[in-house]
């Protein structure tokens, strides 16, 4: 038997798994301080649900991990959080009420190439809201970025566009409507080509040479040029983008986040569901050239899931928590070797070792108890290794005196404390 991970899953030692628990905590907190509520849903799922939206070429069908219950159905590992999603509103529905705003922090898998930010299994962290339209609730996700990557010590930049503006100004272009979406998928690649790479990639999908230059042209402009320029456009997707973008603007700018983000009119964002404004968000200095998170408005992904009848707008943003980690992985505070707090070791007292250590954790503080009649000198060479910060010696003499001496193992300072006032202990340990 040949013991290793599959290729695309990962073992984390409890040194990365602590600063990934931390990650999640503060985004977490963020979350519900901004009425978000947790919500899970099953991996497994039906496979007809999870293909549904999508044509037999598509890539995703070929990532999804597919297996047979006992009774022959056919089921699928979920690939993303947001058809799980939209499947718990269908399911759901009279029990919630609108508007809902829900975050997930789940396990998903794609069968897919492993390379560098592509694994076959990870975690994925969704935030959503279903029954707000309007670019309020939008400043409010850009709000909820800012206040959790503020908390992680992130610097960030917020790029933001409109899958209505982009797809306005290529029919303003004069290229026709069966063309808009792989012109999309160029012009996302705008600050990564040159002229002639982007002509090349133009000219191959049909578009001719006033095409082209009228694209390059348009995407140029700021907001306020495109707003200029398309005043009197009858053009009814690009009015609306160009009005929700200076909308959204508004917004950010009387929210004072202005400074974080960056209007991006070549910036796509997902070719499938997206149907507003969309963000991607970035490390400001450069650290990682990759998006450390993104998302946008999806107001048909839900509505023709369900297909009762009613309108369900929704939008949703999620945080790229590999990425994160690699930023923070790193970070000197966040580097402990142990999340102990106070290490005590018996000399054949075992039981009041245990009730001590009982009472110190009803305190708050994190105690494990040598258990396996270590010599001290070994047992202090362990607390020294594993770097934990204080240490407590509970021998025959500490009980019958009714008194202990807590040892700071950094300082080599040592405290006495009755086992009366054991709460004598938060004096001395000030950061808990």
């Amino acid at each position: 038997m040949l013991i290793q991970n599959v290729k695309g899953g990962y073992d984390f030692l409890p040194k990365e798994q602590r600063i990934r628990n931390y990650i999640n905590n503060i985004l977490k907190e963020t979350f519900e301080e901004y009425g978000y509520q947790p919500i899970e849903t099953p991996i497994l799922c039906y496979f007809d649900m999870l293909a549904g939206k999508y044509d037999e070429a598509n890539d995703i069908l070929k990532e999804i991990y597919q297996l047979r219950d006992q009774g022959n159905r056919q089921l699928g590992l979920r690939y993303d959080l947001t058809v799980p999603f939209a499947k718990f509103i269908a399911l759901n529905k009279n029990e919630i009420r609108l508007p809902f705003k829900r975050y997930e922090i789940n396990k998903v898998f794609r069968d897919g190439p492993v390379k560098v930010g592509r694994d076959r299994e990870f975690t994925q962290c969704d935030v959503d809201v279903v029954g707000i339209s309007g670019e309020l609730i939008d400043a409010e996700l850009i709000s909820l970025y800012v206040s959790a990557f503020n908390k992680l010590k992130i610097p960030i930049d917020i790029k933001y566009n409109s899958r209505k503006l982009m797809s306005g100004i290529i029919i303003e272009a004069g290229v026709e409507e069966s063309l808009i979406s792989p012109t999309i998928t160029i012009i996302d690649k705008l600050n990564k080509l040159s002229e002639a790479g982007l002509f090349e990639e133009f000219t191959s999908i049909g578009l001719d040479e006033k095409q082209i230059e009228k694209l390059l042209e348009y995407f140029k402009l700021d907001l306020n040029e495109m707003s200029k320029r398309f005043k009197k456009t009858d053009n009814l997707l690009l009015k609306e983008g160009i009005a929700e973008l200076n909308n959204l603007t508004k917004y950010l700018k009387k929210l004072n986040l202005l400074k974080y983000t960056t209007f991006t009119p070549s910036l796509a964002r997902g070719q499938y569901y997206y149907t507003g404004n969309v963000f991607e968000v970035y490390e400001k200095n450069g650290k990682l050239t990759g998006a450390i998170g993104g998302g946008g408005r999806y107001d048909k992904m839900i509505t023709e899931f369900i297909n009762d009848g009613n309108f369900y707008p929704a939008i949703g943003i999620s945080f790229g928590l590999t990425s994160i980690f690699a930023l923070l992985k790193d970070r000197e505070d966040l580097n402990k070797e142990t999340n102990i707090d106070i290490f005590i070791i018996p000399l054949n007292t075992e039981i009041d070792s245990l009730k001590l250590a009982n009472k110190l954790r009803s305190l708050g503080y994190n105690v494990e108890l040598e258990m396996n009649k270590k010599k001290l000198k070994k047992s202090m060479d362990y607390a020294n290794k594993e770097q934990i910060p204080y240490v407590i010696v509970l021998g025959e003499d500490e009980v019958n005196n009714k008194s202990f001496k807590i040892k700071n193992m950094f300082s080599s300072k040592e405290y006495e404390i009755t086992f009366k006032n054991i709460a004598k202990v938060k004096e001395i340990l000030k950061y808990k």
